[in-house]
């Protein structure tokens, strides 16, 4: 499966932004899928995971209550709503694609090409 995120940008503080991850393949709806960030200087850290159908959900602690994941199987997209965004969201965003769910990047075995999310304060 191949995956593409879009819809980073420069945001202010308290913005809002939407990202998806579009997928190639029959294979979505079988995929959990995760976002993970990796900030300047940082390693690549869990932001949110969803299971194959959106039924279970799971968010850091520094995103719980402000990023949204949700996913359309009938689009192969999967979303990550970010609202209320502060400066520290400022990160590179990654979409992957794994088999079982989890918060640890390296059971996600797809990766795109990750978005720029830029959030000035």
């Amino acid at each position: 499966v191949q995956l593409q995120a879009s819809g980073g940008g420069l945001v202010q503080a308290g913005d809002s932004l939407r990202l998806s991850c579009a997928a190639s393949g029959p294979t979505f709806r079988r995929l959990v899928m995760g976002w993970f960030r990796q900030g300047p200087g940082k390693e690549r850290e869990f932001v949110s995971c969803s299971d194959r159908i959106g039924g279970s959900t799971y968010y850091a602690d520094s995103v719980e209550g402000r990023f949204t994941i949700s996913r359309d199987n009938a689009k192969n997209t999967v979303y990550l709503q970010m609202n209320s965004m502060k400066a520290e969201d400022t990160a590179v965003y990654y979409c992957g694609a794994g088999t079982y769910l989890s918060t640890l990047k390296q059971q996600y075995s797809h990766w795109g090409h990750g978005t720029q999310v830029t959030v000035s304060s």
